[in-house]
């Protein structure tokens, strides 16, 4: 192990219990606590409820999925959040046992070795630089910009501009301190229902009431007429990007768990309400914007479509006020992630696994931040965000990468899983699927792989493919030029799974 990491003594799990702080474990991991434990179970379902945004992933993805399959493309969304939930499943487990700030990084080292954890962490840090950037590049940005009445396809460099504001007011915000960053994570929650739900369920109600007239009655959810002349089936799949895109993100509340309160119980709590909730929601969501369609070919066309259903039916106030919903609702998530991948990127580097691990691993001690992580990441993230920019196709480059990565990570999880969920049983937790395990991890990895291959083998997602292949090279150069030698000396990684449970004099 490396002597950078700290330790401040002996504890055991059960001394974890009795504070009810989850400091416990940290001190059993060879962790010094240094993150203000100030999340509550509500500020945790919120982070996972904020990062999935059910009213990013349907404004990104809603006119793809018409192009694809028609209005029928809102019936993928619950096929996906039934696969979805058994992720969040194996994630809450995972999460109640090994309730540390690096979400995956630290279950796949400590499951598998720290080899095989460095490229699942990675694959994290990639997933969150990628994801902040897409969201504020191809809606929030647009969004803002027609709030003035600005075009932002006539305007791409002021979108761009726009995107990268939005990106550093997040890394402030979590520069600050957690507590500011979870506040606008809690507003977001209000704003997700108000911008979203209760918009749709308003125009569900103008819809019935027949204020406008429109030419499609009930018949317009099952109506597949499509831009795409695709075989059905795989424009169906496609169509899935509805719920494939927007239905993750709910792990990194894990992400969180040395900033929270008792995260063996609010940690899997708050992942799996977060999930069933936003499911549910956003499924109302479809139906409602769905049945408001006013002109079928108009809302295919549009490259806003939800904006142009929304400016049919209401005063051009009342839809300012909806759009601006949306945003915040956007820009909490770019605030939810900085959070979650400076943790991440924390967690990495008191393992001493990254470049400057010792730089990037210092927690402020007056915010109990890590500043210079969210700084570092902060960087990163915008200049992944221009190269988004710079590609032909910016929403099958930057929304293609950040729906497949967290796939690649589910899956990186499940078959490590599959193989040391009988040790990791015995571990003490607030959540267990018991029997049902195994049924469970076999379906979470057919169900992860066969996404994957959708996304991966569709040309539409070939800047998404290429990006993936540069952050591969970039993980494999780094692993076998630094990261392999500090791993044989013993100075970089995680003590062994058992550590973890081990009991103490």
């Amino acid at each position: 192990m490396s002597d950078e990491k700290d330790t401040a003594g002996d504890r055991g799990p059960a001394d974890e219990e009795v504070d009810g702080t989850g400091e416990g474990i940290v001190v059993q991991a060879g962790y010094r606590p240094e993150l203000r434990r100030s999340l509550h179970s509500f500020s945790i379902f919120a982070i996972a409820f904020s990062v999935i945004s059910i009213t990013t992933g349907i404004f990104l993805n809603y006119g793809f999925g018409l192009t694809w399959f028609g209005p029928a493309a809102i019936w993928t969304w619950p096929v996906v959040a039934v696969g979805n939930m058994l992720i969040a499943l194996i994630v809450a487990e995972l999460g109640t046992r090994i309730p540390l700030a690096g979400y995956a990084y630290q279950w796949s080292s400590r499951l598998v070795n720290s080899t095989y954890g460095w490229f699942v962490g990675f694959a994290g840090l990639l997933y969150m630089a990628v994801g902040g950037g897409a969201v504020m590049l191809v809606a929030a940005g647009p969004l803002t910009l027609s709030e003035f009445g600005i075009n932002s396809v006539t305007h791409p460099h002021l979108n761009l501009a726009v995107s990268i504001i939005f990106m550093v007011v997040a890394a402030v915000a979590n520069i600050i301190s957690v507590q500011f960053s979870a506040r606008v994570n809690n507003i977001a929650v209000f704003t997700e229902i108000l911008g979203t739900v209760v918009f749709s369920v308003l125009l569900i109600v103008l819809w019935g009431l027949q204020t406008k007239h429109t030419p499609y009655g009930l018949s317009i959810l099952t109506n597949t007429t499509r831009l795409s002349h695709s075989p059905m089936i795989y424009s169906f799949a496609m169509a899935g990007m509805l719920g494939i895109f927007t239905l993750i993100g709910f792990e990194l509340a894990a992400d969180m768990s040395e900033d929270a309160v008792n995260p063996r119980h609010s940690v899997p709590r708050g992942m799996i309400y977060g999930l069933a909730i936003s499911a549910v929601l956003g499924f109302v969501a479809l139906v409602g914007f769905t049945l408001a369609i006013p002109n079928l070919a108009e809302v295919e066309k549009s490259p806003l479509p939800l904006l142009t259903i929304a400016q049919f039916w209401m005063s051009p106030w009342l839809v300012k006020v909806f759009v601006a919903f949306v945003v915040f609702s956007m820009f909490a998530i770019a605030v939810v992630g900085t959070g979650a991948q400076s943790r991440l990127m924390f967690s990495m580097a008191r393992d001493n696994m990254l470049p400057a691990s010792k730089t990037l691993r210092k927690v402020d001690s007056r915010t109990q931040t890590p500043i210079i992580a969210i700084v570092v990441l902060g960087v990163i993230d915008i200049a992944i965000l221009v190269y988004g920019y710079t590609q032909p196709n910016s929403f099958g480059t930057l929304v293609g990468a950040t729906a497949t990565i967290p796939y690649i990570i589910y899956f990186a999880i499940a078959v490590a899983y599959a193989v040391r969920r009988n040790q990791i049983e015995s571990f003490p937790g607030a959540f267990s699927l018991g029997r049902w395990a195994k049924p469970v991890i076999g379906i979470v990895i057919v169900w992860t792989m066969l996404i994957i291959g959708v996304l991966t083998l569709s040309s539409v997602f070939n800047g998404a493919d290429q990006f993936l292949a540069m952050g591969a090279v970039l993980a494999v150069l780094w692993y076998g030029t630094v990261l392999f030698r500090r791993l044989q000396r013993g100075e970089a990684g995680v003590q062994p799974l058992e550590e973890l449970n081990r009991p103490q004099p």
